[in-house]
């Protein structure tokens, strides 16, 4: 199992072309994030998984896992909103072979904090996996607790949450009760924002669930790395830099900017699947620009 939750975890966009999955695509980004040394979340988010079939996430979770070959922890998205369909989702992909769960809080039922315990409880008991908590309401609806989060950290396999709520001060609030009282199996906090983790990382988060790294593997990491080492000053010139091409990702939903710049670097297409449509041409000019401006030599003039 493994030791700790940190450095970055790439959430992996789920390349298509001519609307059926790249595997080709696919496998050559896998591997651009094991060169790098990040760990791979496919099917989340930004892999589009309500888009996907039964068979496409099984697909796609079975050949990162094929590409990682052990190198690097595979973090499979195991999502839902009923308890019974996660739990059944949550054992398929440790059969396929993972490292790992991110499991969402249930969306659109909207749970009370009495059935998101419920809930993540069932998850972490029917599986021998670590089980990363994943608390995004701007997406789903609900948010879970700090006074939750502690409980459900007391469960052995349940090893971490990807905070993306927004809120630094959840993060600090967890990060602060941790430390006074850790947790039976480790617990680590996870900025789930790209833009906001040198200030996560400031009061404890260990890592980033990313969507820069799908294009920038390596200058996520390096960012990542410094902040781990406490080389601060570094890491914040680096962080800086990075911040306008961050933001840029989410001028529209979440992965339609990332592949549109994924497109233009020849990564894969820019396809996405309804209800997203395609970047708007503002989106583009946009995210080029931000681009552009990471290439240019520190101080030159805008």
């Amino acid at each position: 199992m493994i030791a700790s939750f940190e450095g970055v975890f790439t959430a992996l966009v789920t390349p298509f072309r001519d609307g059926a999955l790249d595997e080709a695509a696919l496998r050559a980004l896998v591997e651009r994030q094991v060169v790098a040394g990040n760990a791979v979340i496919p099917c989340g988010t930004t892999g589009e998984t309500p888009t996907l079939t039964a068979d496409e996430m099984r697909r796609v979770i079975a050949i990162t896992v094929e590409v990682a070959a052990g190198r690097v922890p595979v973090i499979a998205g195991a999502g839902g909103n009923a308890t019974a369909k996660t739990v059944a989702l949550a054992q398929e992909c440790a059969g396929l072979g993972v490292d790992g769960l991110l499991v969402v809080t249930p969306y659109y039922n909207r749970p009370g904090q009495a059935g998101l315990e419920a809930h993540y409880r069932a998850v972490a008991e029917a599986v021998d996996l670590p089980v990363i908590l994943y608390d995004v309401p701007g997406r789903t609806g609900t948010a879970l607790s700090p006074s939750t989060t502690l409980r459900l950290a007391q469960i052995p396999n349940v090893r971490g949450i990807k905070e993306a709520s927004g809120n630094v001060i959840t993060a600090q609030v967890l990060t602060a009760a941790l430390a006074r009282n850790p947790a039976p199996g480790g617990f680590d906090v996870l900025c789930g924002d790209d833009v906001l983790f040198l200030p996560m990382a400031a009061i404890g988060a260990v890592g980033v669930v990313s969507v820069t790294a799908n294009l920038m593997p390596e200058a996520v990491a390096e960012v990542v790395r410094l902040a781990r080492e406490g080389r601060y000053a570094e890491a914040r010139e680096r962080h800086l830099r990075l911040a306008p091409v961050h933001a840029a990702m989410f001028l529209e939903p979440n992965p339609v900017p990332i592949k549109a710049a994924m497109h233009d670097a020849e990564l894969c297409t820019a396809e996405v699947r309804l209800p997203l449509t395609p970047a708007r041409p503002d989106t583009r000019d946009a995210v080029r620009a931000a681009l552009e401006a990471l290439s240019a030599p520190t101080g030159a003039a805008s």
